[in-house]
């Protein structure tokens, strides 16, 4: 996950609640088929992260194509990217 962004634009993330988080919850192979459950103990992780609001601005700004970033999946931010909103999530 390279964006060629200076290190400290990201220090947020040592504060996110997913660090020590199974990779996998956040990071799946495809979002094809995964089942509510595993979506939803990722999302419940992202609501209690007090960085959350942080994590999904730098995932929309940044145009992150993968992962569950401030709660949302890449099919939820793509509009956000579009419209430049975040109220949607």
């Amino acid at each position: 996950m390279t964006h060629n962004l200076p290190r400290n634009t990201l220090r947020w993330t040592a504060q996110a609640a997913c660090q020590h988080a199974d990779p996998d919850l956040f990071f799946p192979l495809t979002w094809d088929g995964r089942p509510d459950q595993l979506v939803e103990r990722a999302r419940r992780i992202c609501r209690a992260c007090p960085v959350q609001p942080t994590c999904l601005d730098w995932a929309v700004r940044t145009g992150e194509p993968d992962g569950m970033w401030g709660g949302a999946t890449p099919a939820e931010r793509r509009p956000l990217r579009r419209t430049g909103s975040m109220n949607s999530t």
